[in-house]
């Protein structure tokens, strides 16, 4: 089918010719932007080797670049088919407030005007996730961050990064988004995977009182969750389905199963691609028969400038380090997007 796209009073729009019908199109997006961090260091964590004196020699120098090169991604994903940059945007590995106010004012995003939604978590080195939005297509309501209480074989607390709940009006339709970023594989798989099936419980638990208040309520969780689609996590916990046949009225919604079963990732490591980076939803969100926002498509935006040209790590994501030695690129994860869209009058 032949898609046409245009812009009519700064409203992205999509023309499908076969149905004669328009569509507005809102563009959700995720990246785990790679240790953003300023160059300051807070002596509350763990953020030494991430100053000009750290084993990483994190310079101003540096960090204006690292800032330049992920505005410039983040205005780009979403202009085809939208013809502008995201309306919501989950990050992973922020600082802090100061370096997501550097992000957004830069000349590459402050167009935009993108609101900033930010809780620092108790995670020990620093990082934690934030949303983004644009003034002029979201409203947010509320939102609260909620903590993921871990502990190690020793019975010693393991601190690690909260998951962050936004709901608010997406042109005036009331949606929910939780923002992600679950305990890494450091340690193993093996060793580490009670602690992301502990996180997807958290995630399990926050949908459910979401829909214990609103049964009808239009949730997206998003994030890098250092499993694939297929992860325990997932199918076991969370119960995502990765084929619309699958679903009824009570399912979550895995559109990144399938590009997983295609080979798709947004990282790799010993030559294997593992797509961590995932949306999935509730299935309310799948029914283009209302006049409301509904699923279209999600995908990862992996342009050319994005990979690693040349070497060992070919096609791999170009990445700010390697190890300690600095290459100036973007981060080890390509970001994913979705786009919803809805019938325009």
């Amino acid at each position: 089918m032949r898609v046409l796209l245009f812009l009519i009073t700064s409203i992205p729009l999509l023309v499908f010719s076969q149905a004669k019908k328009t569509f507005k199109v809102k563009t959700i997006a995720f990246y785990n932007v790679e240790n953003l961090f300023d160059i300051v260091n807070d002596t509350l964590i763990f953020d030494d080797e991430r100053t000009p004196e750290g084993s990483y020699k994190w310079t101003q120098k540096r960090y204006e670049k690292k800032i330049e090169n992920i505005s410039k991604v983040l205005s780009e994903i979403g202009k085809n088919p939208a013809k502008t940059s995201p309306d919501i945007i989950g990050l992973c590995e922020v600082e802090n407030k100061n370096v997501l106010n550097d992000l957004v004012q830069h000349k590459n995003l402050k167009q935009n005007d993108y609101g900033i939604i930010h809780l620092d978590s108790p995670d020990e080195r620093g990082i934690d996730v934030a949303l983004l939005y644009k003034k002029a297509s979201f409203l947010p309501t509320s939102f609260k961050s909620h903590r993921l209480l871990l502990f190690n074989e020793e019975g010693y607390r393991d601190y690690t990064r909260d998951q962050l709940v936004v709901n608010g009006l997406l042109d005036g339709e009331l949606i929910f988004f939780i923002v992600n970023h679950w305990p890494s594989r450091s340690g193993g798989e093996a060793r580490s995977k009670p602690y992301r099936r502990k996180a997807a419980e958290l995630n399990r638990r926050i949908i459910d009182s979401i829909q214990d208040v609103d049964p009808d309520a239009k949730i997206i969780s998003m994030g890098d969750f250092n499993d694939d689609p297929r992860d325990t996590s997932f199918k076991k916990v969370l119960k995502t389905k990765g084929k619309i046949k699958q679903l009824d009225s009570l399912s979550l919604f895995n559109p990144m199963e399938k590009l997983f079963r295609n080979g798709v990732g947004t990282l790799a490591y010993r030559d294997k691609w593992n797509l961590f980076d995932q949306f999935f939803f509730t299935s309310n969100l799948i029914d283009k028969e209302k006049d409301e926002y509904s699923f279209w498509k999600a995908g990862v935006f992996a342009p050319p400038y994005l990979k690693t040209a040349s070497g060992r790590y070919k096609s791999y994501p170009y990445r700010t380090y390697v190890g300690k030695t600095y290459q100036g690129g973007y981060a080890d994860h390509f970001p994913i997007y979705l786009y919803l869209i809805k019938a325009y009058k």
